[in-house]
């Protein structure tokens, strides 16, 4: 696992309302046992309720988050990026902290907000479909990879069918795990592959 300062600044998990409740569980809940401390980031500070029906508490307004104090900024998905622009401040936070070099995950309709954003322009990415982001309008379709999940420099995307792929690449981007320990990371929770358990075990990474 990572001991670098890095690793001592807070993940921001952005909340909103009608997020996707799937889709970070796997990335958050194995930072935090790396020792990463996660910091729901909402539009303001009054609670917000996900799809699944789950009341958060945010426990920053995003107007109060930096780029420099991060470690990382994990966009969910929402029905709110395709029905409204309430959450283009999101996407604009996201450039900020990819400017200052600080790494962004989106996964779902993030990447759609990404791609109205122009983030999508010029970075390797992927989503739930091509099409999808088509839709949006913007200049980066040549950059689209067909994949579970990709990571260009500090941009990690997905689609909504891959949380753990997704995870995978934070997990991998912040220096959790890697190489075997990553491997069979991603086996045992995608592919339910015993044998991975038994690596996983070894290294402590259970």
């Amino acid at each position: 696992m990572s001991t670098t300062a890095t690793s001592r600044k807070p993940v921001y998990l952005a909340v909103y309302d009608t997020l996707a409740d799937w889709e970070t569980g796997h990335a958050t809940a194995h930072l935090a046992r790396a020792g990463y401390e996660i910091r729901t980031v909402g539009p303001s500070t009054r609670p917000v309720t996900s799809i699944g029906g789950l009341h958060i508490q945010p426990d920053t307004a995003l107007a109060d988050v930096r780029a420099e104090d991060g470690a990382l900024l994990i966009l969910p998905g929402a029905d709110l990026w395709d029905t409204s622009d309430d959450l283009a401040p999101f996407a604009r936070t996201a450039g900020e902290f990819l400017a200052a070099g600080t790494p962004v995950a989106a996964i779902c309709g993030a990447t759609a907000g990404l791609a109205r954003a122009g983030l999508l322009d010029d970075r390797a990415h992927t989503s739930a479909v091509s099409f999808y982001l088509a839709a949006t309008g913007y200049a980066g379709g040549d950059r689209y990879v067909d994949t579970d999940a990709v990571t260009d420099g500090g941009l990690i995307t997905a689609g909504p069918t891959e949380p753990v792929a997704f995870a995978r690449e934070i997990l991998r981007l912040l220096g959790v795990y890697d190489g075997e320990v990553l491997d069979a990371w991603y086996r045992l929770f995608h592919d339910s592959d015993a044998e991975a358990y038994a690596v996983l075990d070894k290294a402590g990474a259970l």
